[in-house]
């Protein structure tokens, strides 16, 4: 899952090279975070927080493939 949001990020932002997901695993969920260079943060939330939303529907589309809780979380 981690490698998926990577991908879909490296196609949004300027600077592919910035990109990196780090996986953590909680109590009842994994968390991923996302890290973009911080002049890409606003193309990967997009307007209104339009691919924000649509990036955690994957997350967590494929989260329940598998039976766990997947959170998305977005760091400059």
């Amino acid at each position: 899952m981690a490698d998926l949001v990577a991908y879909l990020a490296r196609q949004l932002v300027d600077d592919p090279d910035a990109v990196r997901v780090e996986e953590e695993e909680r109590d009842d969920a994994v968390v991923l975070r996302l890290h973009v260079a911080q002049e890409d943060v606003g193309k990967v939330i997009g307007r209104q927080g339009r691919l924000a939303r649509a990036l955690r529907a994957i997350v967590r589309a494929g989260g329940a493939r598998q039976r766990r809780r997947v959170i998305l979380e977005i760091a400059g």
